[in-house]
């Protein structure tokens, strides 16, 4: 039997229900499918789904996500494709959707990440494990304060130095974690440093990923940045946008403690 449900693009896809040949092409939701507990289900990732583990060590790989082995896609044979409007190339989505069913997320807030997750639960016929998540996910949300009272810039590559934009979901991350966003553009900008001195943000926060800021890093943006409090953060908790929010909020609240004490 066969069921249509619409993805984050507006489009109409059919998908086998339930899928049982499913692939992911996003880290974050490939670690929501693991805590969905859609093991067996799952038959190929991407090399950059380091979690959980030992999917990473075991599942079948498929490439990078801009960079996707689509041959080996077609030897997997899937009846269901996940990917992601940003993480994924529209080419690469526009290729295999001739092919296979994909659904595409579009996740840019909590609320469309909760939908997503509402979306895919529904489409794997797993409802009562994601209407699980999704409310240990509120909860822990509510109790933390929504407040932006330290300004920031949002690091997530070096050489050229890239932030994150208003528009992204690393911005609304930013406001639970206590922190104003100065990026007044959308999506990934590329900053010069006279700009970030111009700026001059009461934090520089230096993400774990995609690019891995090291201390060797804090100690260049410290002499570039005498007055502002340049800090490592965990990328995952700021980008990561499926089952890994149950663990943010509790991560925010750490880091607001610690940004107290600064």
């Amino acid at each position: 039997m066969n069921r249509t449900f619409t993805d984050h693009l507006g489009r109409s896809v059919l998908i086998e229900s339930p899928p049982r040949r499913i692939i992911s092409l996003v880290p974050s939701q490939t670690e929501l499918l693991y805590d969905l507990e859609l093991n067996d289900r799952v038959v190929g990732i991407t090399k950059f789904c380091v979690r959980p583990d030992e999917w990473f060590r075991t599942k079948t790989r498929v490439g990078g996500t801009k960079k996707l082995h689509v041959d080996k896609i077609r030897e997997i044979n899937p009846d269901l494709i996940i990917a992601n409007k940003e993480e994924n190339t529209a080419d690469d989505i526009d290729a295999l959707s001739q092919e296979f069913p994909v659904w595409v997320s579009d996740v840019n807030g909590l609320e469309s990440a909760i939908d997503m997750i509402r979306n895919v639960s529904k489409i794997c016929e797993v409802e009562p494990k994601g209407n699980a998540l999704i409310d240990e996910i509120q909860h822990q949300f509510k109790s933390i304060k929504n407040i932006d009272s330290s300004s920031c810039l949002y690091l997530i590559w070096d050489e050229p130095v890239m932030v994150a934009g208003n528009d992204t979901f690393i911005h609304e991350m930013l406001r639970f974690a206590g922190f104003k966003n100065l990026s007044d553009a959308d999506r990934y900008p590329s900053l010069e440093e006279g700009r970030l001195v111009d700026l001059a943000p009461d934090y520089l926060l230096l993400s774990s990923e995609p690019f891995p800021f090291k201390e060797k890093h804090v100690e260049r943006f410290k002499n570039l940045l005498p007055k502002t409090k340049v800090m490592l953060v965990d990328g995952e908790m700021f980008s990561w946008y499926g089952s890994r929010l149950t663990k943010a909020p509790a991560y925010f609240k750490e880091l607001q403690l610690n940004v107290s004490t600064l």
